[in-house]
Order: C-alpha cells, then sequence, then structure tokens
C-alpha cells in the first residue's frame, strides 16, 4: 500500500504537468466555440417550448448565465493544463449548487445539492468553476473587483487548508465528516448576518412535503391535484401519467429493499410536468403526489431526465453508462449523506431519469442579497464543502501535497476567475445580441 508520503510526493509531482501558479491564466482559444452555437447544441434534444424560459432565465444576468452555461466552461477548462489529480466532480459547483437539506435522522446539514453533470475529472475543474461563480456573483452584486479576487480567493484558500486537514485524518473520519447548519451559527457575527441565517434555517426547516401539498396542489371535485400554473407546472397528459406510472415502478426496484417497503406504503396520487432551474430547462421533468396514511401524510418525488454529463464531452466518462446511475451515483459519494429515496431506471425512447424527493427541508443562500463580507463567508463554507466532497472519491493526501502550504494556488485561481467574469460578461452580452436579432426566443421573467 502506497505511504502517506509517498501519495503527497504524488501530488507535488503534478505541479510538472500544471503548476499552481499556471491556473491563473485565460486566454480564449483560437478555436473557442460559439457560445450561443454551443447552447444550442446543447438544447437539441430538449423540449423545444421550454427553451426560451432557458433562455430568458439566463439572459436575466451575468450569474443567471454562468448557472447555465455549464457546457461552455466545461469546454474552456478542457483547453488547460490539468494537473491528473482525478476526483468526482460536481461538474457545475457554482454558488447555488450548495445549499441546505435534512439527513435521514432529520438533521439540518449544509453541502453541495446539485448533480446533473457529476463525472471524473481533474479536481481543479470544479474549484475553478466557484471561484468564477464567486466573481460573477459579487460584480453583479457591484462590488469592486478586488472585494470579487478576495471572496474568489476566500473559497480557494478554504478548499486548500480543508483538504490539507482532511488529508491527515483516517478514512472513516473523512467518509463521516459533514456541515452541520445549526453549528454555522456560533461563528456568524450577530446582526443581520446571523438574522439572515437564522432566517434561512427556518424557512429550509419548513420546506417538507406538508408543505408543498399546500402550495402545489388543490382539492378539485374532492381529490387531492397538483395546480396547472403554466408553463412553469402543468398537469401530466393522459400518455405522459401512464409513462409516470411504469417509471415508478422501474424505478423502485433500484431502491434498497427496506426502502421499497417503505415506498411501498405510498399510492400513487397525481403527477405534473414541472420546470426546474436555469441549465435544466428544457429537460424532461415531472413530479408526483404520493399519499401514504392518509391525505395529511404526502411525498412528492420529482422524476428529472439525466442526459451526457457536460464533463463527459472533453473527458473519458466513468464507470457507468447510464446516466441516471451517473447521477445518483455521484450523489452518493459526493454528498455526507444521501436523500433515501433516490433511483434510477430507463423510461420511454431510451431517456435515462432519475428520481429524488422534492422537498425535504431544502434551502439556498439569497446570493444576489450577499454584501462583500456575507459573500466572503459564504465562499469560504462553499470551498470548504467541496473539499469534503472531492476527498471521499480522491486521493486527498496527493491533492494537498499539490496544493501545498502556501497560497499560491488560491492566488491564482482568483485571478482566473476574475479574468473568466470578463469572458462570461462577453458571452451573456452574445446570447442577448442573439434574442435581439431574433437567432434565439427568449421568454423574460419567466
Amino acid at each position: 500500500m502506497t505511504t502517506p508520503e509517498a501519495r503527497a510526493a504524488l501530488g507535488r509531482a503534478a505541479r510538472k504537468r500544471a503548476s499552481r501558479a499556471s491556473h491563473g491564466a485565460w486566454i480564449p482559444a483560437a478555436d473557442r466555440a460559439d457560445p450561443v452555437v454551443v447552447l444550442e447544441r446543447q438544447a437539441a434534444d430538449r423540449v423545444a417550448e421550454l427553451l426560451p424560459i432557458r433562455y430568458g432565465r439566463m439572459a436575466a444576468s451575468p450569474f443567471a448565465f454562468l448557472r447555465g452555461a455549464a457546457a461552455i466552461m466545461a469546454g474552456d477548462l478542457a483547453t488547460q493544463r490539468a494537473t491528473g489529480l482525478t476526483v468526482q466532480l460536481c461538474g457545475d459547483a457554482h454558488l447555488l449548487n450548495f445549499g441546505l437539506f435534512a439527513s435521514p435522522e432529520r438533521s439540518l446539514l449544509f453541502d453541495v445539492t446539485d448533480f446533473d453533470e457529476t463525472s471524473p475529472g481533474p479536481f481543479e475543474w470544479d474549484v475553478k468553476r466557484l471561484a468564477a461563480s464567486v466573481a460573477v456573483a459579487a460584480r453583479d452584486n457591484g462590488h469592486s473587483d478586488t472585494q470579487a479576487l478576495r471572496s474568489a480567493r476566500a473559497a480557494t484558500a478554504a478548499y486548500r487548508t480543508t483538504m490539507r486537514r482532511l488529508a491527515g485524518m483516517g478514512e472513516l473520519a473523512v467518509w463521516y465528516e459533514h456541515v452541520d447548519a445549526h453549528e454555522l451559527l456560533p461563528v456568524i457575527r450577530a446582526g443581520r448576518d446571523r438574522r439572515r441565517v437564522q432566517a434561512t434555517l427556518a424557512h429550509a426547516t419548513r420546506r417538507t412535503s406538508l408543505h408543498a401539498l399546500g402550495k402545489l396542489t388543490e382539492v378539485v371535485d374532492g381529490r387531492r391535484r397538483i395546480i396547472n400554473d403554466p408553463p412553469l407546472l402543468e398537469p401530466a397528459s393522459t400518455p405522459d401519467t401512464a409513462t409516470v406510472r411504469k417509471l415508478f415502478g422501474d424505478y423502485r426496484s433500484t431502491l434498497a429493499e427496506e426502502r421499497r417497503r417503505l415506498l411501498d406504503r405510498y399510492h400513487f396520487v397525481d403527477a405534473a410536468r414541472k420546470v426546474v432551474g436555469v441549465g435544466s430547462v428544457g429537460t424532461r421533468c415531472f413530479i408526483v403526489l404520493l399519499e401514504g396514511r392518509d391525505a395529511d401524510d404526502p411525498l412528492f418525488l420529482q422524476i428529472k431526465e439525466a442526459t451526457r454529463s457536460v464533463i463527459e464531452e472533453h473527458l473519458p466518462h466513468g464507470p457507468y453508462v447510464h446516466p441516471g446511475h451517473r447521477v445518483v451515483a455521484g450523489q452518493r459519494l459526493l454528498q455526507a449523506t444521501g436523500d433515501i429515496f433516490l433511483g434510477w431506471m430507463t423510461g420511454p425512447q431510451g431517456r435515462a431519469f432519475y428520481w429524488r424527493q422534492l422537498r425535504d427541508m431544502k434551502g439556498s443562500a439569497d446570493v444576489a442579497g450577499l454584501g462583500p463580507d456575507e459573500l466572503r463567508f459564504y465562499a469560504e463554507l462553499c470551498g470548504n464543502t467541496l473539499a469534503r466532497a472531492h476527498a471521499r472519491s480522491g486521493d486527498r493526501i496527493a491533492i494537498s501535497g499539490y496544493l501545498g502550504r502556501a497560497d499560491t494556488f488560491d492566488r491564482a485561481v482568483a485571478d482566473f476567475a476574475l479574468r473568466y467574469t470578463d469572458q462570461n460578461a462577453t458571452d451573456h452580452t452574445a446570447l442577448r445580441r442573439a434574442a435581439s436579432e431574433g437567432l434565439i426566443t427568449v421568454a423574460p421573467g419567466v
């Protein structure tokens, strides 16, 4: 078995492939693809009538554009030097893909929360996307470039120092590592910051299936039904409902035996098509209302289409051929503890899907409302969390050896983030120009 010293030396040797300072560079490739072409190519197999919603959401701001531009950034990262230190990537590690959710023990945890693009790849791809999202959010919020640079550097420094701490821990200790959301309060100064976090925690705690029952359903002719709120939420057609019922049966077989037994205590009530997120708009997504003991014991599940990861466009794909299996396995590997109803299956026309709970005490930060100090704290929290997620799959000792004690990597990635913020702004302008020229259709404010 390789010793910790040898693993750390392996990490330091990776500096020959990609020096830590080299991560600060950003020069677009001469043959860089047009960003709108990348998005249109990605949209080719999506629900066409929903694409204007996607483009409308992306056009709203540079940060909103970045959220939907994972495919564009993956192509850009693929042109840069890579360390070769592989982890299970989130694949889309921007600020709003971190947040709160409930563990099976009903503790409120903070963790990575989106896994549609998860795939193996060099650890720095996630770190750079996180840092870029920090810088873009800072500029969107009116912070100076100096403040944006400081916040991006805080995220990267937190990643480096947390990875160093985890490198000194045993395997089980690393696996059990998690961020209890309520433990954040003592380290937050009194005043507006703490009140904001307390409000976020309280809001997440209320976001359960029972809460969703009142928000997303109504009683029609004595029967509970999901509301009709087009184009974002629409009752499933009769054929779609039949398909969802079939998917439900196939999905059940991918759960552990005891969870199948739990799911069997619920019965199917209704299904609806739902529009979710920014980058995901246009993929096929449904929500399902199930009922347990009685009408006051609901369970909402989400069925979401899984497609090829944007990471797999540029790197060899991982061990999972089925995209739904890839998403579920990636989430189980990256999160400290997972959704007990995670499952996957193949639907009509060979399309891949995965299932999860729609609402289980989930919540995220209001990034648009964060000042410089608040954004820096949140960036540090996300950097810490990303390091913990990567340490579960990658060689944390080698990564720590690569990063070292100095802040060379932190400063370089922060420089990259600020430079990429300019690129993202240019790409955002290109999308808006394409809309104004009639090349794409944008549905504003949806």
